[in-house]
């Protein structure tokens, strides 16, 4: 009871947060409980705590001391109990003795008192109380100073000790107490050892710990800046005042500072020192989370972390806990590692979701930016209220992170949807070529990059699962259900399947048949052939039908097939769940058809038997006078022949019923073994005998495959005198239901053999005995220590494996009638084609030119027209066909409906395959198709609406009965598809990255040009009014006649990648730098986003100006990079060619980013300078940028007007 109140306090406090009602309520009731349990055991404290104690401990009855040193046990079993592994139970709780679960006087009480073995055997109960006085009075006089764990847990609980010393003496003086009465051999000698080395080891680790604590504390508060000396940690001693910084505890959930964990670590409440890493950890997250990147704080958090965690690197791992106290314990107390939060323990999922997050946050491109800044938080609706009418579901991350801290993530996949969200909500609102639309791709990347690594290391730990093969798991089926047919067995332990191997290969009736045994059959399944169970079915059942064929109703091997065919049906329906697991053909073939079939075989053998019974009969009469005439000339007769029912020869008594070994005919041969029925004397003396005659297997004809028990032996029809003087020794045949259990007494093993079968020389057939009819032997009978196992071995005569026949496929093709079909064309419901098997509703992989992957086709007709076969049906397209955000995530293997249907000839087709629905997908496959050819459908894309949208069901087909049905294979558990990202994904970021890069040389070179234009004379390359007049067709560009500084050179001189400009580009080129003025303190990021807004407000026909713009200035590169080729071919830079004309880079631009006269004006106005300009500065023939226009164009205030210097 105390146990489950404990747990019920704890998942409250654990799940409501500190401070909450629940919280609160959840201390006082166990505040409640633990004082009213002390009052119980307070008015009976024997009575009740012996009740407890007898409860709690796992032997029952409670040794004392001295009874446990008297009965001592086994050295194996104790040995074994007292070196091996020891796990830790509960045994007292902190209410209990009154003190905190993490306090060190109970963990080093716990981890003796809870210490158990291997065996479950509680070590510490001999020690629980002192023995009794008065069965055991010498103890006290021998031990002093006596103590007991009862005792010691009154001490505690009384709250006599100060230090952690004092306990560890009267547990030292407790366990001295036990040796020192005890023998050193005794049980609880040994438990005293094993008790003393856990303390030991407790102490050890316990001040080792502290000590790393301690130091890992240090590496923080020690830490200075370089230069200034300025202690890093000063601005984390202490949390922040609430006054000053209300909104801090509304952000951070968790607050933490130095002096928090300083305090748990002097007063050990610290269990590990994972939970003082974790708490480090979340006052650095903390800081980070609440202050700006670059600030004193942020930077000051992630110097001290990297500290911290270099520290602990040079520190080594910890030591083990292995034996540190209980697990389950652990489990109780942990959330006492952060006093302050109940909740620090980290899950493996919630690792997860940590380590996903941080990949995304900590992201950053080449340049070292921080690419998740712009997403931590959403933007304000006041200054973009569009936003929120065009994104329905707005999320950022620290929503995300959030839902972290509440726990509302209950996997991955539902982390990875927000996300997911967030970067599709920053493609749909922002323009395809702005920065943030290329940030939310790369950060989309990232976080799939992460999420596959975590994955690929849960598969490594599992020992990689593989990938799911549904044709293993069916020839796995088939295999066990082929060895359970021929394992099975009788009530004396033969197998059934042993007589059926003497069923030819080839039938007799039909000798063009493939030749087909169960041999053959085992050769198929090894080798993994069989690929269905229908086929499986059909060729064992061809085998068990052609044993009965061949041989009688009442013949063994006519029973046996009988009976492993009945057994075969109920093992097939067990493993397949009568379709539940596998749904097949072969599921037709019942009981039901068994015992018709039987009874109509049985039918038809019946008087053909009944005839050859009456002719065999005939001739056993004739053949027995001829037997009777025979022996009446072999046996004497008259007086001087006396019989008995023993003989003596050679000092050895021989009696009717004893088996002997007679000399063999022939000298390589082994010794025959023969039955006594008869024994006499001659008229001259000489003794003889007459008996049954023992066949070994091979004495007999039989086919190779066939098995046999060790040492058996066949009674043989064959019966024959021998004289004494042929007699060998005695030997013993029992019956085969006597052999396995009893053995005979004074026989070597050798000489004892085994019979259960009967062998006719002049059929050549063995049948089973089901009667013992030889005469009863004098040999005595004594059971077996050991039943003998019952072991079959091969013939003498087996040689090579017979060779496995290749599976014959009998299907057929299948012709149907089609209304309304083309003259001249015949239709098929089933049709085999380039060694494949198609039938209606099957999938087919087709020939795309130009495309990635071929597309797929569904047959819905096939046809043959003049000896070419075609077939109709709808195309199926992948995902890289579709137009769709390259944020968007498809399930693996996806395919979509598309509106296209066509006829194809199959010489397209490529291969099958298997378009499931999302149900069918999740539940079953196919057997005979790969899973890499199994493909997911669920949404049909439409072309005209640039839109997926779900789809019911593709058209099913009802086929006849000589269409053969795919088989089935049923999961026990839904199989959970995977997402993978678009295929636009990477295109898309590659094509962004490349504008972007140029747009990034389209700044640096008009930084470099300005700085030219402070430095060197403006020279006009033309007069102003010929530029603001003359077109670009008119007069190519002559770049101006200064000498650009070697920077510029260097860097564009091997540059001849062509620039991807766009409106938008040149747009943000002009517009950022306006912008930035207006907002200093905003990040690239925010003015990313702002830069966007502007462009979606700009009027349309101003983007066509840009566009037209953008476009006129690609020409001009162009044209600029033939006339450099050509003066490249010409003259070297050394030579004096202008080094400008060479670099092929844009024209230069004036302060603000615009460019100079030599841009063609906007179409519109080709007289006069784009409305940005102002007119060209005589002395240095540049136009000008007019910040009042380009603030007026795009709708912003225009900026102070400066002083020109």
């Amino acid at each position: 009871m105390a146990k489950d109140v404990d747990i019920l306090t704890k998942n409250a406090k654990m799940y409501n947060e500190p401070g909450s009602q629940v919280f609160k309520d959840a201390n006082t009731i166990k505040k409640v409980f633990a004082q009213r349990r002390t009052e119980i055991e307070q008015a009976e404290p024997t009575k009740s705590s012996l009740r407890i104690r007898n409860r709690r401990s796992a032997q029952g009855d409670r040794l004392s001391a001295i009874t446990m040193a008297l009965q001592a046990g086994s050295e194996s079993d104790e040995d074994s109990i007292l070196t091996g592994t020891v796990r830790y139970d509960t045994g007292e709780s902190e209410a209990d003795c009154g003190l905190s679960a993490s306090d060190p006087i109970f963990l080093l009480y716990q981890s003796v008192r809870g210490a158990r073995s291997v065996q479950g055997l509680l070590l510490a109960e001999p020690f629980l109380q002192l023995p009794a006085r008065r069965e055991y009075p010498d103890y006290y006089h021998q031990i002093k100073n006596p103590i007991s764990l009862q005792q010691i847990r009154d001490k505690i609980k009384n709250g006599d000790y100060e230090g952690i010393e004092q306990i560890e003496a009267d547990l030292t003086l407790m366990i001295e107490n036990a040796k020192r009465y005890n023998m050193p051999n005794s049980t609880i000698y040994k438990r005293a050892q094993r008790l003393q080395q856990i303390m030991q080891v407790s102490l050890h680790k316990k001040n080792t710990k502290k000590n790393r604590m301690k130091m890992l504390y240090a590496a923080v508060t020690e830490a200075r800046e370089a230069g200034t000396g300025r202690r890093l940690c000063d601005l984390f001693m202490v949390k922040p005042s609430k006054k000053g910084y209300p909104d801090y505890y509304q952000i951070i959930q968790d607050p933490m500072d130095l002096r928090t964990i300083e305090n748990n670590i002097r007063t050990e409440r610290y269990n590990n020192e994972e939970a003082l890493m974790d708490d480090i950890k979340l006052m650095f997250r903390n800081a980070r989370h609440y202050n700006e990147e670059g600030s004193q704080v942020y930077n000051d958090a992630n110097i001290l972390e990297k500290i911290v965690k270099d520290k602990q690197k040079e520190l080594g791992p910890p030591p083990e806990e292995d034996d540190m106290g209980s697990p389950k314990l652990k489990l109780r107390i942990g959330v006492a590692a952060s006093p302050k939060k109940a909740r620090t323990q980290t899950t493996p999922l919630q690792q997860k979701l940590t380590d996903l997050y941080e990949a995304v946050r900590n992201f950053t491109d080449n340049r070292g930016r921080r690419l998740s800044t712009v997403f931590l938080r959403l933007p304000s609706r006041s200054e973009l209220p569009d936003y929120y009418a065009a994104i329905k579901r707005p999320i950022d991350m620290e929503r995300i992170r959030s839902y972290m801290v509440q726990g509302r993530y209950q996997d991955v996949d539902s982390l990875a949807e927000d996300f997911i969200l967030m970067f599709n909500n920053a493609c749909t609102y922002n323009e395809p070529e702005s920065l943030i639309y290329r940030d939310a791709l790369l950060l989309h990347r990232a976080f799939l990059e992460a999420r596959r690594q975590i994955e690929d290391e849960e598969e490594g730990d599992e020992g990689g699962l593989g990938v799911l093969s549904v044709a293993s798991l069916v020839r796995e089926l088939i295999r066990n259900l082929f060895v359970s047919m021929m394992g099975h067995q009788d009530d004396e332990g033969r197998c059934y399947s042993d007589s059926l191997a003497e069923v030819p290969a080839i039938d007799p009736s039909n000798p063009e048949d493939p030749p087909l045994t169960l041999d053959i059959i085992r050769n198929n399944v090894d080798h993994g052939r069989y690929r269905r169970l229908d086929v499986f079915q059909e060729h064992v059942f061809e085998v068990l039908e052609k044993a009965r064929r061949l041989n009688r109703t009442d013949s063994e091997i006519f029973e046996d097939s009988v009976e492993l065919q009945h057994f075969f049906v109920k093992i097939r329906d067990e493993l397949c769940k009568n379709g539940e697991i596998l749904l097949t053909p072969a599921l037709s073939y019942t009981s039901k058809h068994l015992h018709a079939d039987i009874d109509q075989e049985k039918r038809e053998k019946l008087p053909q038997e009944t005839e050859e019974d009456r002719l065999k009969r005939e001739e056993d009469r004739k053949e027995e006078d001829k037997a009777e005439g025979a022996a009446g000339s072999q046996w004497p007769s008259g007086p001087q022949s006396s019989y008995s029912q023993d003989c003596n020869f050679e000092n050895n008594t021989y009696s009717v019923g004893d088996c002997v070994y007679v000399q063999p005919s022939e000298a390589n041969l082994q010794p025959h073994i023969v039955c006594i029925e008869k024994l006499w004397k001659d008229e001259a003396g000489e003794q003889w005998m007459y008996g049954c005659w023992f066949y070994r297997p091979g004495e007999t004809f039989h086919l190779a495959t066939r098995k046999f028990l060790e040492k058996e032996v066949f009674k043989s029809d064959y019966y024959n005198r021998v004289p004494f003087s042929k007699i060998l020794g005695k030997c013993v045949v029992l019956f085969v239901k006597e052999y396995f259990k009893l053995q005979p007494e004074g026989f070597r093993p050798e000489d004892v053999y085994v019979c259960e079968t009967r062998y006719t020389a002049r059929t050549k057939t063995f049948k089973k005995i089901k009667i013992w009819s030889m005469p009863p032997s004098s040999v005595k009978l004594v059971s077996r220590e050991v039943p003998l196992p019952v072991v079959r071995v091969a013939s003498m005569f087996v040689s090579a494996k017979d060779k496995a026949a290749d599976l014959p496929d009998e299907r057929e093709d299948v012709p149907v009638e089609v209304a309304n079909g083309e003259p001249g064309c015949q239709y098929y419901e089933q049709l085999h084609y380039n060694d494949m098997w198609l039938k209606l509703g099957d999938c087919v992989y087709i020939r795309s030119h130009r495309l990635v992957r071929p597309r797929v086709g569904r047959i819905e007709k096939m046809w043959l027209r003049d000896g070419a076969a075609f077939f109709f049906g709808p195309i199926f397209i992948h995902p890289e066909e579709t137009e769709h955000e390259p944020t968007k995530m498809f399930y693996k293997r996806e395919v979509f409906l598309s509106s296209m249907e066509e006829n194809c000839p199959m010489t397209c087709i490529l291969g099958k395959c298997v378009v499931s629905s999302f149900k069918d997908f999740l539940s079953c496959r196919p057997t005979e198709c790969p899973e890499e050819d199994i493909l997911l459908f669920e949404s049909r894309y439409i072309e005209s609406e640039k839109q997926m949208k779900k789809f019911k069901a593709l058209k099913r087909f009802s086929l006849s009965a000589k269409v053969v049905d795919d088989e089935i294979f049923y999961f026990r558990k839904p199989i959970v598809p995977q997402k993978v990202p678009s295929p636009l994904l990477d295109k898309k970021i590659e094509e962004l990255e490349a504008k972007f890069a140029d747009m990034e040389d389209l700044d640096e070179d008009m930084d470099d040009l300005d700085e030219d234009d402070d430095e060197a004379a403006a020279t006009p390359s033309m007069p102003p009014s010929q530029a603001s007049t003359t077109s670009d067709m008119d007069m190519p560009y002559t770049p101006p006649q200064s000498t650009p500084k070697i920077k510029g050179m260097s860097k564009k001189e091997g540059a001849k990648r062509k620039i991807n400009m766009s409106g938008y580009i040149l747009f943000s080129s002009e517009v950022r730098a306006i912008i930035k003025a207006r907002h200093p303190d905003f990040s690239f990021g925010e003015l990313s986003r702002l830069v966007g807004t502007e462009w979606r407000n700009l009027e349309a026909s101003k983007k066509v100006e840009y566009e037209e713009r953008a476009a006129k200035l690609v020409e001009q590169q162009e044209r600029e990079r033939v006339l450099q080729q050509q003066q490249q071919q010409q003259a070297s830079p050394r030579a004096g060619t202008p080094v400008g004309s060479m670099m092929g880079v844009v024209p230069p631009p004036s302060a603000m980013g615009m460019l100079n006269q030599a841009m063609p004006p906007v179409p519109g106005n080709a007289k006069s300078p784009p409305p940005l300009l102002k007119e060209t500065d005589a002395a240095s023939g540049v136009l000008q940028v007019c910040p009042k226009h380009v603030c007026e164009r795009i709708g912003l205030p225009a900026p102070p007007p400066t002083t020109p210097l």
